[in-house]
């Protein structure tokens, strides 16, 4: 027998369109009141940075959670409860982050872990 299992709450969602080009502002215009942004102009930021390895751009999503909480490397190694010298070795590419430190760190930074995955 399956048990009953509590979903997530969901905060946030993303809307798209088909529809006529001449219409796209209006419809732009429409939303914005009601709390909706325009993400057209936006690239995803793994693009970003194109001549970055996988574990260089995770190390800079680190590195940039770390600083949007106002934290110090120090700091966020208290939090989450490992050395100091993991956190930059992880922010410099140099040291892999697996799942359960992924957790650790998205709860230390409110954050989800899966950006670090």
């Amino acid at each position: 027998m399956q048990a009953h299992t509590k979903k997530p709450t969901i905060e946030k969602i993303e809307l798209r369109f088909i529809g006529p080009i001449a219409n796209m502002a209006s419809a732009v215009d429409a939303l914005k009141p009601l709390g909706f942004v325009d993400t057209s102009e936006s690239i995803p930021w793994r693009e970003a940075y194109p001549e970055c390895s996988e574990a260089q751009l995770i190390g800079k999503a680190l590195a940039g959670a770390r600083y949007r909480e106002g934290l110090t490397q120090t700091e966020l190694s208290k939090l989450a409860g490992i050395p100091q010298r993991h956190i930059s070795e992880m922010e410099n590419g140099k040291r892999p982050i697996g799942k359960e430190m992924a957790k650790r760190l998205g709860k230390a930074l409110n954050i989800n872990y899966k950006v670090f995955l």
